[in-house]
């Protein structure tokens, strides 16, 4: 039963995003090479207060907070919006995003994703135990190289602190984290399994 839900789930999160006017500004962007330019160099200026949290350029400098850089655009435009809304629960991120128009909100988006992502360090027997977790639980979503796509997160080179908190609270049903798909993906994860997923994706290029 486990696997039927979550193969349903898989098809059904392939289904596009609803056009927001920040989406659609932003595919009008992508598809003009001068203002994509010029969007990316925008976004950068406009993503100054996210640096506080989550540091210059989308690369965190703490270990529980996460990288906004490489995430695909039409992710992390998703998660803007959700975070806007209320959908995703966090009174600091709302109170931010509410005071960013369509516009800048697209340009950041875009910036982010520009961005390279330097891998970390890790240790490589836990790394190695980890790509075998991944390979079996994690890549149908998440990719080969773990760099997600439209609707699942980049998790290479992400804050090994943090994917063993996001991990955990997916599996346990606690804080903010609380999708299905998740829960049945990481209900077979012990707690060193978790660590050694998260050694294995933070040193991902």
């Amino acid at each position: 039963m486990r696997a039927i839900l979550f193969l349903a789930g898989l098809m059904a999160s392939g289904a596009l995003f609803a056009q927001t006017p920040a989406h659609q500004r932003m595919q009008a962007l992508l598809a003009d090479p001068a203002a994509l330019q010029a969007a990316v160099a925008a976004g950068g200026k406009a993503s100054f207060f996210c640096a506080n949290c989550h540091g210059e350029n989308g690369i965190s400098k703490t270990g529980d907070v996460p990288n906004l850089a490489g995430q695909h655009p039409d992710y992390l435009l998703e998660q803007i919006r959700k975070f806007g809304t209320g959908e995703r629960k966090d009174a600091f991120m709302q109170g931010l995003i509410k005071v960013l128009s369509d516009e800048e909100r697209a340009q950041v988006t875009l910036y982010y994703a520009k961005v390279k992502v330097p891998p970390n360090q890790s240790d490589p027997a836990q790394a190695a135990r980890g790509k075998v977790l991944f390979d079996k639980l994690c890549v149908r979503c998440h990719g080969q190289d773990a760099h997600g796509g439209k609707t699942f997160p980049r998790l290479a080179g992400q804050q090994r602190a943090y994917l063993q908190k996001s991990i955990t609270h997916y599996r346990d049903g606690t804080g903010v984290r609380n999708d299905k798909l998740m829960a049945i993906a990481t209900s077979v994860l012990k707690d060193d399994d978790i660590v050694a997923l998260a050694h294995y994706l933070t040193q991902l290029p």
